[in-house]
């Protein structure tokens, strides 16, 4: 009997690690990837930037800047008119890679093109976190 009660608590404090490491993976991270991009090109900038931790690091020529609305405050100075993105944004060559069961860092192009402009790329770098339930940016490092 003692034997049976020590399985059961195992089982008990064991089970939630199990489903936590199966609720999540950082192949999910392509397809936000893609989400934020059509946000971008549907002038959704709010939802560009929902992946977004509140205190996310964002690398510019300046600097950095950190949290989620002084990143869009940034986006929205550069790249946006009138509530409109100046130019419409893909990315490419997307490679992920897990740290772990809840950490990931990603690597790929970015291109802005369309809009009457010269289309423009660079590369990134994001740093990704499974945190309250889903995967969020939590530095961007975009040259």
């Amino acid at each position: 009997m003692r034997l049976l009660l020590l399985a059961f608590l195992a089982a008990l404090v064991l089970a939630p690690s199990a489903v936590r490491a199966q609720a999540h993976s950082a192949d999910d991270i392509p397809a936000l990837l893609q989400g934020i991009a059509d946000a971008w090109n549907e002038g959704d900038l709010a939802g560009h930037v929902a992946v977004y931790s509140d205190s996310a690091g964002f690398m510019t020529g300046r600097g950095p800047i950190y949290g989620r609305q002084q990143t869009a405050d940034a986006l929205e100075r550069s790249f946006f008119r009138d509530g409109a993105p100046l130019q419409q944004l893909r990315f490419e060559q997307i490679v992920v890679h897990p740290l772990g069961p809840d950490h990931a860092y990603v690597t790929g192009r970015f291109i802005l093109y369309g809009g009457g402009m010269e289309e423009s790329s660079g590369w990134y770098t994001t740093i990704w976190a499974w945190m309250d339930g889903r995967w969020q940016t939590i530095h961007d490092h975009s040259s």
